[in-house]
């Protein structure tokens, strides 16, 4: 099963515990890794390949759920900016990655993707260090 179908599986279950709430179009989740704090992703539900499999209707709830999500993501880390991100490659699966940018970043990494760090060396999401970060944006999401 690919890692997107059974991420949003687990939410339905209440088994994810990387859910920070579920949203219109899917479900917002905090990253596994947090090397950039308030890192998250949004997932569709139901589950669809592509941005472009999803009719207009449906795209367009996808993608304001993504900017209320980065929206969230901007309060609550007090980034520099959000950069969103949908690729599909590793997990042909959409997904959109929502990436705070911080003013603190390493001057090399700051101005590059995220991808540009080390994720294998990345601090993996911890509830007991990183679940302020989670409760902060469900918090802020649930003002939206």
């Amino acid at each position: 099963m690919a890692l997107i179908t059974q991420r949003v599986e687990l939410a339905h279950a209440g088994n994810n515990p990387y859910v920070i709430r579920r949203m219109r179009s899917g479900w917002a989740v905090i990253g596994d890794v947090q090397f950039l704090p308030g890192y998250s992703l949004l997932l569709p539900d139901p589950v669809v390949p592509s941005l472009n499999d999803l009719d207009k209707a449906q795209r367009a709830l996808y993608l304001e759920d993504m900017g209320l999500l980065g929206d969230a993501v901007l309060r609550v880390t007090k980034a520099a900016r959000i950069n969103y991100e949908i690729l599909g490659n590793s997990e042909p699966e959409l997904h959109a990655h929502i990436f705070p940018r911080l003013s603190h970043e390493p001057p090399e990494l700051r101005t590059k993707p995220a991808w540009f760090y080390d994720w294998s060396d990345a601090v993996r999401y911890d509830p007991a260090v990183h679940g302020h970060w989670r409760s902060a944006l469900e918090a802020a999401l649930a003002q939206a």
